[in-house]
């Protein structure tokens, strides 16, 4: 799975440059984003502005995504195209994380 990193403010940025996250992807995914993550102390934005379709694997990577930053950091989502969007409101994972429109949206939320 390739992805890229870069920093934007408090997040690192983690764009995924594949048109799909399913289930031949989503191991690669999961053990690509560990290894651009696993040092990082930042919040992390994910970019799926590249992604057009994902199904249910795709969400479980993410999900397990969302565990691997661990419960120190936030793991946000950014820039859905209108199909992955779709997928995340009939699911309901749109209430388990914090989607942003744009990158340049993104502002890490903190407590206090």
């Amino acid at each position: 799975m390739d992805l890229s990193s870069s920093k934007q403010g408090d997040y690192h940025v983690v764009t995924v440059n594949a048109a799909r996250i399913d289930a031949a992807a989503a191991i690669a995914f999961k053990e690509a984003l560990r290894a651009e993550t696993a040092e990082g102390l930042q919040d992390v934005l994910l970019d799926l502005g590249e992604v057009q379709f994902i199904d249910s694997s795709g969400l479980g990577a993410i999900v397990a995504a969302l565990k691997l930053v661990g419960p120190t950091r936030r793991l946000d989502l950014a820039r859905l195209t209108p199909d992955v969007e779709k997928v995340f409101r009939l699911t309901r994972m749109n209430t388990i994380f914090t989607i942003h429109e744009g990158l340049e949206d993104a502002a890490p939320r903190r407590a206090g």
